[in-house]
């Protein structure tokens, strides 16, 4: 029992109405959370290079784009600033003024329903592009935690429901969840970027927040050669209080999602970053393969892997194809 030919697999696979009945995994717009580009400014609507179909956003026309977000059933966005000025200490990030604060009251203004996650980290507004502050050459995780702290903080009082720090700091989820508590911001989740890889595939996501630091960071970000690491961080920030946890990035790290998948209870996200985007647009642009059909397999598979929540610049074209 068991064998050829009373077993026959291709069975189940015979037509395409049987392989959907019996599909695993299914993808749906659910799954998705949609990153969104803003900066100062009137009447912007700028593609991103390095990312075809991605823009930066000045606030007046944020309306064409939630319009779109609402007519697709995307559940959820995770907002990325571009400041006006950086300085040494991140001063916009958490200014009641700065671009996501003004960003998050506009959207929910557009979109009371529309789950808002942000960014909440220093590499976008700091001179030397780190995600932390840089003493004598040094990252200083400590006073790097005050300015995380005071822009979840920020984030929480101009609406955000969820906060997201994704600079890899020893303590970032303590201090934050610490610092929502005290402002009575209690209510607000923590996505925590609790395994986040020093990886080659960020290119053009730096490219579009200007954040390439000088030098590495390899100091702070996770070495990919390491898969126990993932568990430990992950456990780490699961303790200090996160509500969510993230990997990134995602189709090159499935094994980690799922390995943090199985040793979690809490929901999982992964990022499924601008170079594996990009590298799928500029193979369908040459023709080389069917774009719809790379982006739902690769979706797909980091489902499958584990993950609750997939953050895709594909979003809106997925809604289009389901």
């Amino acid at each position: 029992m068991g064998f050829f030919p009373v077993t026959r697999p291709r069975r189940l696979r015979r037509t395409e109405v049987l392989r959907e009945h019996i599909a695993e995994t299914r993808l749906h717009m659910s799954d998705l959370m949609y990153p969104v580009f803003v900066v100062h400014g009137e009447n912007i609507k700028r593609e991103i290079t390095a990312m075809p179909n991605q823009y930066h956003w000045s606030l007046d026309l944020l309306p064409e784009l939630i319009d779109e977000i609402k007519k697709a059933g995307v559940l959820s966005i995770m907002l990325f600033g571009i400041p006006a000025c950086k300085d040494k200490y991140a001063s916009e990030n958490y200014a009641d003024d700065g671009i996501v604060q003004q960003a998050i009251a506009k959207i929910k203004a557009l979109h009371p329903q529309l789950i808002i996650a942000t960014d909440v980290c220093l590499c976008a507004y700091t001179e030397d592009g780190h995600c932390g502050i840089v003493h004598n050459n040094e990252i200083n995780n400590d006073q790097t935690l005050e300015i995380l702290q005071k822009t979840a903080v920020s984030h929480a009082k101009a609406g955000a429901d969820i906060v997201s720090p994704s600079g890899m700091m020893d303590g970032m989820i303590q201090a934050m969840r610490y610092a929502l508590d005290q402002e009575d911001y209690a209510e607000v989740a923590i996505m925590s970027y609790a395994v986040k890889y020093a990886s080659s595939f960020y290119g053009p996501f730096r490219s579009a927040c200007d954040s390439t630091p000088k030098g590495d960071r390899k100091s702070y970000q996770m070495d990919y050669r390491n898969k126990k690491e993932a568990l430990k961080e992950a456990q780490m920030d699961e303790d200090e209080g996160a509500d969510f946890l993230m990997i990134k990035p995602a189709l090159s790290y499935l094994d980690i999602i799922q390995d943090v998948k199985d040793n979690s209870t809490l929901p999982i996200a992964a990022y499924h970053v601008s170079g594996e985007y990009a590298m799928i647009k500029a193979a369908a642009e040459k023709g080389w393969i069917d774009e719809k059909g790379v982006t739902l397999e690769s979706l797909t598979a980091i489902k499958r892997a584990g993950a609750k929540i997939i953050l895709s610049y594909s979003a809106l074209d997925v809604a289009k194809w389901l």
